[in-house]
């Protein structure tokens, strides 16, 4: 208007003015009234069988107000005479303004609270599902420590009748390993050195009852002692390596361990004497070792159970290593 028509620069100021004027007066009327209709809440399609009217009668308010701005300018300041009627009417190209610029506006609008509803649910889903998680983690950790203290009372028991000295040393023992562990089988993650403490203690109290039957031998990467896994994990391994393989065998043997690291993956081997049969395979314990690694961590670890030959079985755990650093 100021360089094509020639209006001044007080002139096209004034309209300037008027014309942001008359946009905020409708889109805030717009606004307030979608509001009261909750049109924010509305699934996608039915909205915008409400959105497309409204632009239609937007512009058509947008056309009424500005040329009654324009009938008020030519007539009480530029001192021409104008039809009021042919004024109103007038329609090209203020309709297609009109229609641009709340198309823009309105599509904007719903847009941008369309996107913030979804970021909102999408984080509330993501906090329901973290709390479903740690349900489900509380209610395996839960089941484990019973699980645990059911086979320890059992090797007690056996001893009871066979040595009642041995029996005492052995619930002195169960005392201090439930004791020390806890407050560390409360957690989620523990690291391998603490877990090996654990083991060791519990190991102790078998060799009480199979005595030189029983031999554990561990393989140590030095640097892997601060990695953390799973509470309980490899006490679970050697539990039942100790219960499928050691106490089915009259002379016994070892229990062999072995923690290393191939890439990027932890990988935790338990060897023992043995046989694989289906009832190894689906005990409880491994189960719900199974169960936790899902939760935890996806399909990126894995629990195997597996004969390497006809008198070794192996359990091997594999976890990413690189989550555990970071934790």
């Amino acid at each position: 208007m100021y360089t094509r028509d020639n209006y001044g620069a007080f002139y096209t100021l004034i309209n300037y003015v008027l014309d942001i004027a008359i946009g905020i007066c409708l889109t805030h009327a717009y606004r307030r009234f979608a509001l009261h209709r909750q049109w924010n809440q509305l699934p996608l399609k039915r909205l915008l069988y409400r959105v497309v009217p409204s632009i239609l009668v937007l512009a058509v308010l947008y056309v009424l107000l500005n040329n009654i701005k324009w009938y008020v300018y030519w007539t009480a300041i530029a001192g021409e005479d104008k039809d009021l009627g042919q004024a109103l009417v007038y329609w090209d190209p203020i309709l297609l303004t009109g229609l641009r610029l709340m198309s823009i506006w309105i599509l904007a609008y719903h847009l941008y609270h369309y996107y913030q509803k979804e970021v909102a649910t999408a984080q509330e889903n993501a906090q329901l599902s973290i709390l479903t998680k740690q349900i489900q983690l509380d209610n395996l950790s839960a089941q484990l420590n019973p699980h645990f203290l059911f086979n320890s009372l059992n090797s007690i028991k056996s001893l009871i009748e066979e040595n009642p000295s041995k029996a005492r040393r052995a619930i002195d023992l169960l005392s201090d390993l439930l004791r020390s562990s806890l407050y560390e089988t409360n957690a989620e993650l523990i690291t391998i050195k603490d877990e090996l403490a654990l083991v060791s203690d519990y190991i102790e109290l078998e060799k009480l009852r199979f005595e030189e039957r029983l031999s554990l031998d561990i393989t140590l990467d030095p640097s892997l002692e601060l990695v953390k896994i799973p509470t309980l994990s490899i006490q679970l391994l050697v539990e039942n390596a100790i219960k499928h393989g050691i106490d089915k065998s009259v002379k016994g043997g070892i229990v062999r361990l072995v923690i290393s690291q191939r890439d990027d993956e932890l990988l935790i081997s338990v060897q023992n004497p043995g046989k694989l049969t289906a009832r190894n395979t689906k005990g409880v314990g491994l189960k719900n070792l199974r169960e936790r690694l899902a939760l935890q961590y996806k399909t990126t670890a894995a629990c195997t159970l597996t004969a390497l030959d006809d008198h070794t079985v192996e359990a091997q755990l594999i976890l990413p290593l690189k989550t555990h650093e970071d934790i």
